[in-house]
């Protein structure tokens, strides 16, 4: 009994300190917060700075408290796409800004299709006669895509050019799953719905393989013709053909290639490069060395503010994968985003609807409440446009059917057009330590799913069948919405992926184009003329906490971010893990049936975050 009481005591102890620990840390975010608040008055002649720090995506994940104050490594950075977009073209017209500075020294990638809009923002700033300079350590094939767009690209002389093209392994864990006596109970339609194969197979299915290898063929195609457009002069064939000769032809000096064949102009450091942006710009008020007057993309757009004139078009953004229930800023959850659309319905005067789409899908009933939202708006003769950016596949393709219009990037990932179930039992594993089951049932059903036993007969044959029902409903809603035969839409689904011009071709999208393009077709249904309307964004808030840790992070998260081609290999090794950790919490974890794409995660952003375990934080758990 004493051991118990002082035992209370300890935990009692640490909550106490740990509430201190959170109040030190909460005015030290409000501090950070205060001094990194973006001040229009810091609106200043000379460069726009964009300081890539982190990932680009179209909605940035609410960061949470646990990950940020317990964990041992930082959630990535992410800079908004919209922003990057809207202070380029505040830049072509803002007599302040004499040139744009793109630095990516710790810029960690993004999707092809956003940053293929944000390389044509930086071609209408080139265009309205203001030079683009782009730096990094190292350019990887995110990165080139923005740079090739650079009036003059400086490389450090210790970094180097590693173009690598998609693709790659992916893990299987068939093996894995029999040596532990566990089975992957799969439920599924689609000849290519590739998402289940990982727990059922060791390899890849040819039908998957043809699949994936013709995406990855039409996607990497245009990002060579996209950095062959806007970079004649590189010399791209060896390095990626035949990389390992290039480097031993230039003894291994990364940077003194990179600078023969021609993809970068410059080689030199940060200081270097700085001094050289001042002889365009003008120095900085302060004079550090290596320093240049510029003005941060965050003030830019505090000085000038939201737009708001003329009439509202409404923007919601789908991002993350889709799950049921509620969520933050970043993650598709389904009864907050329909939630959300059935508001602003009833108290906006919105005069169209634009939907911007980045996701793999996911959860059937969350896809289907979004869907029944944005149908909705067409119910009051809204005109509804999508637009899809990097993912609109599976569930983010049913999302999408409601439109009048659906545009997509050539690059974008859409299709995957099936639905699956998935739901571990493990009687094998079970027995071989010798745990047996038994017992008795009044109905066939009674117990299913038996995870001791094994399913039934009975509930295999009910699963599939609804998942079946599902499919065919998959099927006949994408017949209603594109004008087509539930027959002619399963020849082109199956649960296959396809990029955005072939889904075009497919008649699964209508056009080919960006946010802007979308944004303007929903002016022109609405008869609304180029300069009487503004956008208004949907979108879930991010809370107070959430904008105090924003404070705390960019010092932290610059210490972790990858620099060199070294450092940018173990990156993609943490990116390998996290996606282990995802598969499995796939299998383990989901609930329902599921319309999402597992193959699409090699096309989207980095995950900005991953689940936060440290002991800290499950201690936080237990005694709060």
């Amino acid at each position: 009994m004493q051991f118990v009481r002082i035992s209370w005591k300890i935990l009692v102890g640490l909550k106490d300190l740990l509430v201190l620990l959170f109040m030190l840390l909460f005015f030290a975010a409000i501090f950070a917060l205060l001094n990194a608040s973006p001040n229009p008055a810091m609106v200043r002649d000379g460069a726009l700075l964009l300081k890539l720090d982190g990932v680009v995506s179209e909605q940035p994940a609410e960061i949470d408290t646990l990950t940020t104050l317990t964990s041992s490594s930082m959630p990535v950075g992410e800079i908004r796409q919209r922003d990057i977009i809207r202070a380029l073209k505040l830049a072509e017209t803002d007599k302040r800004v004499k040139a744009v500075v793109v630095d990516m020294d710790r810029f960690m990638g993004g999707g092809q299709a956003s940053l293929a809009a944000i390389g044509n923002g930086l071609d209408a700033v080139k265009k309205a006669g203001k030079p683009v300079y782009a730096f990094a350590t190292a350019y990887t094939d995110d990165s080139y895509q923005l740079a090739a767009h650079a009036t003059q690209i400086w490389m450090d002389p210790l970094g180097g050019a590693l173009l690598a093209g998609p693709g790659g392994s992916q893990p299987y864990y068939k093996g894995l799953l029999d040596q532990l006596g566990v089975k992957a109970n799969i439920y599924r339609v689609g000849t290519y719905k590739s998402a289940v194969e990982p727990f059922m197979r060791s390899d890849q299915s040819a039908e998957s393989k043809a699949a994936i290898k013709g995406v990855y063929n039409e996607v990497w195609g245009q990002w060579k013709t996209n950095v062959a457009k806007a970079r004649p002069q590189a010399q791209l064939e060896q390095l990626l053909t035949d990389p390992a000769g290039a480097v031993e032809g230039a003894k291994g000096n990364l940077g003194q290639l990179a600078l023969t064949t021609k993809l970068v102009d410059k080689l030199g450091d940060r200081i270097a490069f700085g001094k050289f942006i001042a002889t365009k710009v003008g120095a900085d008020d302060k004079k550090t060395t290596g320093g240049f007057a510029h003005t941060p993309m965050d003030s830019l757009l505090a000085h000038y503010g939201p737009p708001s004139a003329g009439k509202q078009i409404g923007v919601v953004t789908i991002a993350g994968t889709i799950v049921d229930g509620e969520g933050g800023p970043g993650s598709a959850a389904g009864d907050t985003v329909s939630g959300l659309i059935y508001d602003a319905l009833d108290n906006k005067d919105l005069k169209a609807l634009v939907v911007r789409v980045d996701s793999p899908g996911g959860s059937v009933t969350a896809s289907e409440k979004i869907r029944l939202a944005i149908d909705a708006a067409k119910a009051k003769n809204i005109p509804v446009i999508v637009s899809m950016a990097n993912l609109a596949a599976s569930g983010g393709y049913w999302i999408s059917l409601p439109a009048d219009v659906i545009y997509a990037d050539p690059a974008t990932i859409t299709g995957s057009i099936g639905i699956f179930g998935v739901i571990p039992s493990a009687e094998a594993g079970l027995a071989k330590i010798g745990v047996n089951a038994d017992g008795v049932k009044t109905t066939p059903l009674s117990g299913e799913p038996d995870i001791l036993n094994g399913f039934s007969p009975e509930f295999d044959r009910v699963a599939q069948s609804a998942i079946e029902n599902g499919y065919r409903q998959f099927l006949n809603r994408v017949a209603a919405a594109r004008k087509k035969t539930p027959e002619q839409v399963d020849a082109v689904a199956q649960g296959r992926v396809w990029a955005g011009g072939t889904a075009r071709e497919l008649g699964l999208v209508d056009r080919t184009g960006d946010m802007n393009d979308a944004l303007a077709e929903a002016a022109k249904q609405a008869g609304l003329k180029p300069d009487g309307w503004h956008a208004v964004y949907i979108e879930p808030p991010v809370s107070f906490t959430g904008t105090l840790l924003r404070g705390l992070m960019p010092k932290r998260a610059e210490a972790i971010a990858p620099m060199d081609i070294f450092a940018h290999a173990a990156w993609q090794q943490n990116l390998f893990v996290q996606r282990v950790a995802t598969d499995l919490d796939m299998m383990t974890g989901v609930k329902g049936i599921q319309a999402k794409c597992l193959e699409c995660g090699d096309f989207a952003p980095p995950a900005s975050a991953a689940p936060n375990n440290s002991w800290l934080a499950t201690l936080i758990r237990a005694i709060s």
